[in-house]
C-alpha cells in the first residue's frame, strides 16, 4: 500500500481520482448474468489526466500493482454528446 500511495502522490495533479477499489463483479450479457466477473474482472480504477495515450501508459507502467502480477487496462474517457 505504501508503494501505491507513493505512486499516486508522484502523479500530482494528474491524479483526478486516485483510486476506487471495487468488490466482486458480475458479467451481464444477452444470455443473462454470470457471477464470474468475466475473463479479466476489475478490482479497482484510477482516473488520471494525461496529454496523450502514451503519457497515460507511462504513468501506468510505474504502478506498483504490476509488481504483484497485476495488469492494468488503460483507456481514454470519451465525452458523451448531450
Amino acid at each position: 500500500m505504501a508503494k501505491w500511495k507513493a505512486w499516486i502522490s508522484g502523479l500530482g495533479d494528474a491524479a483526478v481520482n486516485p483510486g476506487t477499489p471495487l468488490g466482486k463483479s458480475k458479467t451481464v450479457g444477452a444470455g443473462g448474468v454470470s457471477d464470474d466477473g468475466g475473463s479479466n474482472p476489475m478490482s479497482g480504477f484510477s482516473i488520471v489526466k494525461a496529454d496523450s495515450m502514451d503519457a497515460a501508459l507511462e504513468m501506468a507502467k510505474a504502478c506498483p500493482f504490476l509488481d504483484v502480477g497485476g495488469t492494468l487496462e488503460v483507456a481514454e474517457m470519451m465525452e458523451m454528446p448531450v
